[in-house]
This record gives C-alpha cells, sequence and structure tokens, in this order.
C-alpha cells in the first residue's frame, strides 16, 4: 500500500479500474505503468463493454508526479523514463477500443489534469479544482499537454500551464470542455456515472468503438510526441532550479 496500487471490478460489462497512492494519490513510475498495463489489459478483455477510471480515497483525485521520486531522478535517461509513464497511461486510454468514462472526485494537479482529458467522458463534483503546476517547479505540462490542450483548447490549456500556482474552479474547466458534467455531491455524481454507463453497456460496441476514433483523430502520432516530450521534462528535472523548487514544495 505505501507504494500505491491499482485494482479492477467488473459486472455486467462494466470494468472499474482505480488506482489508489498515499501520497494524495500522486503517481511515481511503478504505479503509472501498472495503470497504463491494466487500462490495456481491461480493454482487450471482450466482456468489457465500457470502462471507469477513478482514484480511491475522500482527498485530492490525482495529485500529479510523485515529488519523492522526481528529486531522486539522477540523469535524464531516468528522467525521461519517469516522464513516459504519463505517456504510456495516456497512450493507454488513447488506444483502448472501449469508452473510458472518468470520475473525479476531487482536486487534480498536473498528470492528474492529464488523466481526466483523456478520458472519454468526465464527471466530477464541485470540488474538482484543476491547476497545471509544473512551471512552479520548473517544468511543464509537456506530457499532459498535447492531452489537455486536445480537450480544452490551445487558450485554456495555455491559461493553466502559465498560471500555475492558481487552482481553477471544477465550474470553470466544465466551461472549457474538461468536465462533461459537474455535480454537488459525490453521490449524485456515481448516480449519473452509473446511469451512462448502464446505457453504453446496451449500446453497440462496434459504434461506440468507431465514434472512438473519430474523436481520437489526428493524435496517430502520440507514441512519439509524448516520449520526445518526456525528454524535455527529463532534461529540466535535473536543474538546480527544479530541485530546489521541488524540495521546497515538499517542506511545505
Amino acid at each position: 500500500m505505501d507504494n500505491g496500487k491499482v485494482s479492477v471490478t467488473a459486472q455486467g460489462g462494466i470494468a472499474t479500474i482505480s488506482f489508489f497512492h498515499p501520497q494524495s494519490n500522486s503517481l511515481p513510475g511503478a504505479l503509472l505503468r501498472e495503470l497504463g498495463d491494466t487500462i490495456t489489459q481491461v480493454s482487450s478483455n471482450p466482456e468489457t463493454i465500457v470502462i471507469v477510471l477513478r482514484s480511491e480515497g475522500e482527498k485530492a483525485f490525482c495529485a500529479g508526479a510523485s515529488f519523492d521520486e522526481l528529486i531522486a531522478i539522477e540523469d535524464l535517461e531516468g528522467g525521461t523514463r519517469f516522464f513516459s509513464g504519463f505517456a504510456h497511461v495516456i497512450n493507454a486510454m488513447r488506444k483502448s477500443n472501449k469508452l473510458i468514462i472518468g470520475r473525479i472526485h476531487n482536486k487534480a494537479v498536473g498528470g492528474g489534469v492529464g488523466l481526466a482529458s483523456s478520458v472519454d467522458y468526465c464527471f466530477a463534483t464541485a470540488q474538482a479544482s484543476v491547476k497545471l503546476s509544473e512551471l512552479a517547479v520548473g517544468i511543464g505540462p509537456f506530457v499532459v499537454g498535447p492531452a489537455v490542450q486536445r480537450k480544452m483548447g490551445l487558450s485554456a490549456m495555455s491559461q493553466l500551464a502559465i498560471n500555475a500556482t492558481e487552482w481553477q474552479s471544477a465550474q470553470w474547466a466544465k466551461e472549457k470542455g474538461l468536465y462533461n458534467e459537474v455535480f454537488d455531491t459525490v453521490e449524485a455524481m456515481d448516480q449519473a456515472i452509473d446511469a451512462l454507463a448502464q446505457r453504453l453497456v446496451s449500446s453497440n460496441p462496434e459504434a461506440m468503438f468507431e465514434l472512438k476514433k473519430i474523436f481520437w483523430q489526428g493524435t496517430e502520432n502520440w507514441d512519439m510526441l509524448l516520449v520526445e516530450r518526456a525528454g524535455i521534462s527529463g532534461r529540466l528535472v535535473l536543474s538546480d532550479f527544479t530541485r530546489n523548487a521541488i524540495s521546497k514544495f515538499k517542506g511545505k
């Protein structure tokens, strides 16, 4: 549990993938790899019709990259490998032949915004504020940026990326296209998720897959693009500026 976990439950054609990490659902490299692999494996199961992606606990949906792991990166290869974990998860969702519903129950930071941007339909609560904090620690949302821009547009993505210390509300995220529906309570959100998932289970899987291919047109180069972006973050994370900034954040 100290290193986090990924779990899957399946019933009636609906597969729910959950991730958890005790540090506000942050994502170390091993958890990223497991999450990406799990999405791919669940997608290949013919009994799965629709996927729900969620995290556990009542606090943050996802705090983004693990600061403990970031500060331990020693070379460009290690940095690129770590940030490629986010590319692995995003590409797994992109290439899944199933529609993926996102459940964002609370705040999403950095890579968490990238996850929310990579699902096909996203539910959130009013507490699910968003922030791309990478620039504040000397990096930048290079890997998740294409996913965020695809969903919200360049203007909204650049606002989040530049104003890196400020939270934007769930309502703002809905207006910009990140969230499809926002609810006052987790209970109301979960009821809506279940209702949509049940409707999709009764839909034509082939038709949903054809729709998904249309939704993701123009992203065919992401296998290479996101790894190239991981290299940028992997280089920047080695700088004294970034190391000092991360240490300050960890000390708060």
